[in-house]
């Protein structure tokens, strides 16, 4: 049998993608629901519709600073019209903090500042820079029209309104809106909260370079920046040596602090492989509490999944390398952290994209490469690979896309139309 056909064969034995994906999101459900402060609501996921309970302006009110009357009493103003002002008495003066409900008498007018409530019969508002800026008695030179500067109760958002369905990320402007139609509370989905630990006799903290028999951790600060970046309280629990009872304590101890572990490291097969060793081993007949699985993934094909502890929290196992640990995350951690904070859909924005580039790709297995996507002039999206392949962390660093060269893919020619997700990495 020749090489190629033992690769093909080998591929032919791997969990397609797409299988090993929907096993485990299936397995994985969204945290309970918690009613939070509007100021600690940022970033979290809606549970539930919200609907306006008041209406937004809530009263009739200016919109810029002015003065507030009627427009049939200034309907002649202006300089078209033979130059002739028309003359009105300020009768008094309204701030954003007046309360006191005033009407309107012909011929009058009130100095109003900008969100002041407006007199009763008032339908227009006229700007300061529009008149002779007068006190006691103020001459207007242009006519705006019925309504100008003047905001209506419910204008913007009527009592009833549905401002955000459940499933909806809370944002800054949707706090806003939230405060400004009277929430003080919303039901939302919390934030996962993600405990990161890199596994290995070889490892040694950052600060320091790499010496013969020592790897630097880049891993766990990767993957803790990762779940971060992907909307958890991530926390970083440093470095565990290969020893099978120090892994099961630090991983029984964490499931009372995480709804998802991520381990890296010893997903392997060879004799230094421990976290495999040890999760996925057999005791009292029963298998072990974590699924290894070859997944036909390029790069890092050996992914773990299940629970551990008492309360069975998620657990997901991810390679050693840097790039693939990277890979990894993007393809099976950040979608558990999706799912678990309630959020749809789970996995990253994908666009169609030209691509600039010839690249080869193993056969039989779905490649995540690093790649620089752009929009083109006329619309529509270009990528280019970065050099390396996807195994180097300088081409993962500039990346702001994936390109996915699928399982029967060997080569893809440049000019060929190519998937790529799109990372949202802020520059």
């Amino acid at each position: 049998m020749t090489a190629t056909a033992d690769a093909e064969a080998a591929a032919n034995e791997l969990t397609p993608l797409a299988d090993y994906l929907g096993s485990v999101l299936r397995r994985l459900r969204a945290l309970p629901p918690l009613d939070l402060d509007l100021t600690q609501a940022y970033g979290n996921v809606l549970a539930e519709d919200v609907v306006a309970p008041h209406a937004f302006p809530a009263f009739d009110q200016s919109a810029v600073d002015g003065y507030a009357a009627r427009w049939e009493d200034i309907s002649g103003a202006g300089r078209a019209a033979g130059g002739r002002a028309v003359r009105l008495n300020v009768v008094g003066d309204l701030g954003a903090a007046s309360w006191r409900p005033v009407r309107l008498t012909p011929g009058s007018c009130f100095s109003v500042a900008a969100g002041a409530p407006l007199p009763v019969a008032a339908d227009v508002v006229v700007p300061v820079e529009w008149t002779d800026q007068g006190m006691a008695a103020v001459e207007i030179y242009r006519t705006p029209k019925r309504g100008y500067g003047v905001r209506r109760a419910g204008d913007e958002l009527p009592a009833g309104t549905l401002l955000a369905r459940a499933g909806t990320y809370v944002t800054p402007a949707l706090v806003a809106v939230f405060a400004a139609t009277g929430i003080g509370h919303v039901v939302v989905r919390p934030s996962p909260r993600v405990v990161v630990v890199a596994t290995g006799d070889e490892l040694v903290d950052v600060g320091r370079g790499s010496q013969p028999g020592q790897v630097v951790d880049a891993n766990s600060h990767a993957l803790t920046a990762a779940a971060a970046e992907a909307g958890a309280l991530a926390y970083r629990v440093g470095i565990c040596d290969d020893d099978p009872e120090g892994l099961r304590g630090l991983l029984e101890d964490q499931t009372l602090r995480a709804d998802l572990i991520i381990t890296t490291g010893g997903t392997g097969t060879g004799p230094g492989d421990m976290v495999r060793r040890i999760l996925s081993r057999r005791e009292g007949g029963r298998a072990g509490p974590v699924t290894f699985t070859e997944v036909a993934l390029y790069p890092g094909t050996a992914l773990g999944f299940g629970t551990v502890g008492a309360e069975e929290v998620p657990v997901v196992c991810l390679p050693g390398d840097p790039g693939a640990a990277l890979i990894g995350f993007e393809v099976l951690a950040r979608p558990a952290i999706q799912l678990l904070a309630g959020a749809e859909p789970v996995f990253r924005p994908s666009v169609r994209a030209h691509l600039l580039e010839t690249v080869s790709s193993p056969g039989g297995l779905r490649e995540f490469r690093p790649a620089h996507v752009a929009e083109r002039r006329g619309g529509g999206y270009t990528v280019q690979p970065l050099s390396g392949g996807p195994f180097t962390l300088s081409g993962l660093a500039e990346a702001n896309g994936l390109l996915v060269l699928g399982e029967r893919v060997t080569t893809a020619a440049a000019g060929s139309t190519v998937d790529v997700l799109l990372l949202d990495r802020r520059r």
